[in-house]
C-alpha cells in the first residue's frame, strides 16, 4: 500500500482534530483526540483505496509533502 502523507490539526469550530490525506480527495475525518482521529482517517484511507479499486479507478502517486 502506498504511503500517503497525512496532516492532523485542531479545529476549534469542530471541537475536536481533523486529518487528512491531501492526495486522496476528500479523505478526512474527525476525532476528539489525534490519535482518534488518526485512526478515522487510516479507515477511510483504506475505504477510499478499496472503492477506488471496485470503480476500477486508478490509485493516485504520493506526491504531497509538507513544506517543513
Amino acid at each position: 500500500m502506498k504511503r500517503y502523507h497525512i496532516n492532523i490539526f485542531h479545529s476549534e469550530e469542530d471541537k475536536g482534530y481533523i486529518a487528512d490525506i491531501p492526495d486522496l480527495k476528500y479523505c478526512s475525518a474527525l476525532g476528539l483526540t489525534e490519535e482518534e482521529a488518526l485512526r478515522e482517517v487510516l479507515q477511510a484511507k483504506a475505504t477510499w483505496l478499496d472503492s477506488a479499486k471496485l470503480d476500477g479507478k486508478p490509485t493516485p502517486e504520493a506526491r504531497y509533502r509538507p513544506a517543513i
